[in-house]
């Protein structure tokens, strides 16, 4: 007789024992990146409005291929999330027919944030602006390298952009994340990198051109590619994605959680110190957005003929 309560009580307890399982960010880039680092800004600030532990875990390879796939087949149950940013949803499904997922294996959560690209270059180095970029690839005579965070990602589709505008020679080295690619640009092992700004002044870098229709407030003095004669207007964005078909009850609270996160004056902070102004967009408005993108992307690497070797 006395089982029948407290099986009773049990059934109701399930449900709640469930909403508190921990959540899991997947990165698909490097730790110590800058995708890395806004996941464990956001983590601590979800997991509490989700009241849940939220975890975060570094999946990387083929430019975030491996670490999009494993959510990709991961159970929909919103225990799993990932964490990534332009290239893996935004063009490499136009640029490998071998990748391990769909685009209609995700679902959009929330956007977080959108940065220009920067160029950059190693202290001391004689590439300061793109004149100077420029001359060096032609006098390199194809030996000139530059550092990505792997085939079809942002950094490797801009350098692209760049060589079939003008007809240059370069060589692609890819690198497993941001912070490699940083370590060989200081090492001189590549002589430019493009990514987000916020490298720039962590590493005493030096900034050869901003990616942007303007010049950002950050960095007032680095003038635009196209200010110097290269119609050249690119940016990284980051957003949340879950395993398509997760429940919307959860979507619906995990969107008002990244909202609150945003907010929170920690993550603010820690944006402004990654140069990636907080944009923030909901499922929706997201998924609309990123449609775009994939548009834009595919026009892009369909016209410049951008291939996985290149």
């Amino acid at each position: 007789m006395r089982l029948l309560p407290v099986l009773a009580v049990l059934a109701l307890l399930a449900p709640a024992a469930r909403a508190q399982a921990p959540i899991t960010i997947v990165v698909n880039f490097a730790a110590g990146g800058s995708a890395d680092r806004m996941a464990r800004l956001l983590a601590p600030e979800l997991g509490e409005s989700l009241g849940t532990q939220v975890v975060v875990k570094t999946t990387t390879g083929a430019a975030g291929a491996i670490g999009a796939a494993e959510v990709a087949r991961a159970r929909p149950d919103g225990t799993t999330l990932l964490l990534t940013t332009t290239g893996p949803l935004g063009v490499q499904p136009h640029f490998r027919s071998d990748l391990p997922y769909r685009v209609a294996d995700f679902a959009p959560l929330c956007q977080l944030g959108d940065a220009p690209v920067m160029v950059m270059s190693a202290p001391g180095s004689a590439v300061r602006d793109a004149a100077s970029l420029v001359a060096r690839i032609r006098a390199a005579r194809g030996g000139f390298n530059y550092g990505s965070v792997g085939p079809g990602s942002i950094p490797h589709i801009v350098m692209v952009a760049l060589a079939r505008q003008n007809n240059l020679e370069m060589t692609h080295v890819p690198f497993r994340g941001s912070a490699e690619a940083i370590i060989a640009l200081l090492r001189q092992d590549v002589e430019v990198y493009a990514d987000l700004p916020g490298a720039l002044r962590v590493n005493n870098l030096q900034a050869v051109g901003v990616m942007a229709e303007a010049r950002t407030a950050e960095f007032p003095d680095t003038p635009t590619m196209r200010e110097q004669g290269y119609d050249l207007v690119y940016s990284i964005w980051a957003g949340l994605f879950a395993p398509a078909n997760t429940p919307a009850s959860f979507m619906e609270r995990a969107e008002a959680a990244c909202q609150r996160a945003l907010r929170a004056p920690m993550v603010v902070e820690g944006f402004e110190r990654l140069s990636t102004p907080i944009t923030f967009r909901g499922r929706s408005d997201f998924g609309q957005f990123w449609a775009a993108e994939l548009d834009k992307y595919r026009e892009i690497v369909q016209s410049a003929g951008v291939r996985p070797g290149d």
